[in-house]
């Protein structure tokens, strides 16, 4: 078994963990590194969910921050095992999010009288379907490690605090039209060409800007996929345009959907997915603290994250990680040194 030293430094720690494959679902090796290294903590009392590995204190603080942090990566893309160039890390998982993942260890292992109690949650199958996210796992069966006064997700920005997160939707405009020969176009009836007016709808859209707590979000609404056709030589009888409208968090689910009953008035829309959220929560006196730490100032989390799942539980949710989310995905993918260490400056500083 791989043997993890929290005490090292944490862009060594980023290298250890990024040399431990962990494509999700395939967890098991790192979870298990994760564990043993967490259990030699005399501070921490350990659980293992799956390959969610969940660690807490107990010290009596008036209040608890949870940090969280997803082991799983996308699948390898030619870009292990990791590279050493100049100051930076290259390497799947740089970004996404073993250097988040080491920052979050190292602060288990070195800050031994924080002012708050303190959690770390290191889940499994982040980067596939929700229903495999291990964060839902611990909400369904052990609902109370996720309580706390603040969240603190070390996904990658740029080592800046990013407040809360978009609401995202996907919904299907379907046309109907009548078949027919194409030889006889005047016969049948068009669903493709039925879908011109919503595509000039998305072409003139202007996506609203708003200002939360200081964040500033944007939205926007593309479409995504359009379908539809028989054949070659057959006038088509249904169409469906799929679109996606990444929301401010003001915004509830119900009020996204009927912004686009709005917008597509008199088609036959249906919500396919949707996911609520998060405001951002800078008021709450922890976030304010960490902020502090961060010093400049908080921006918006242009996209959705588990921030929007602590959120639903009440709790303030902030993105607080090194490395580009930009690069997240891409063969490309690599984080600073300078900013790994920065955020375990930061985290430190705040929770002590």
């Amino acid at each position: 078994m791989a043997e993890l030293d929290l005490t090292a430094d944490p862009a060594e720690l980023t290298a250890r963990l990024v040399d431990i494959p962990s494509v999700s679902g395939e967890e098991g090796e790192l979870a298990a590194a994760v564990e043993v290294a967490l259990r030699s903590l005399p501070q921490l009392e350990v659980v293992r969910s799956g390959n969610t590995v969940l660690a807490r204190t107990s010290l009596g603080r008036p209040s608890r921050v949870v940090l969280a942090g997803h082991l799983d990566t996308v699948p390898v893309n030619a870009n292990l095992p990791l590279r050493r160039v100049g100051d930076e890390l290259h390497g799947l998982g740089t970004v996404d999010m073993k250097g988040g993942d080491a920052v979050m260890l190292h602060v288990a292992a070195t800050v031994r009288e924080p002012r708050h109690d303190l959690t770390f949650v290191f889940y499994d199958c982040e980067e596939v379907e929700a229903a495999r996210n291990g964060l839902g796992r611990v909400e369904r069966e052990l609902p109370g490690w996720l309580a706390g006064d603040l969240a603190v997700v070390c996904e990658p920005s740029n080592a800046v605090v990013e407040a809360g997160c978009q609401g995202t939707m996907r919904a299907e405009l379907r046309t109907a039209g009548r078949r027919a020969h194409t030889a006889r176009a005047w016969m049948g009836v068009n669903a493709i060409h039925g879908l011109g007016p919503a595509l000039r709808v998305l072409d003139t859209y202007a996506a609203r800007e708003v200002d939360i707590d200081g964040c500033h979000y944007r939205e926007g609404l593309q479409a995504v996929r359009v379908s539809g056709g028989v054949s070659g030589n057959v006038v088509p009888d249904e169409a469906v345009l799929t679109v996606n409208f990444r929301f401010a968090p003001d915004r509830s689910v119900a009020a996204a959907e009927e912004h686009l009953r709005g917008v597509f008035e008199g088609y036959d829309l249906t919500v396919t997915d949707h996911a609520a959220g998060a405001l951002p929560g800078l008021s709450a006196p922890a976030a304010a603290e960490l902020v502090a730490a961060a010093g400049g100032e908080p921006v918006a989390k242009l996209g959705w994250t588990d921030v929007a799942r602590f959120a639903a539980l009440g709790l303030p949710a902030v993105n607080f990680g090194p490395g580009d989310p930009t690069l997240a995905h891409t063969r490309e993918e690599h984080v600073p040194i300078a900013q790994i260490h920065r955020c375990a400056e930061v985290l430190t500083s705040f929770l002590t």
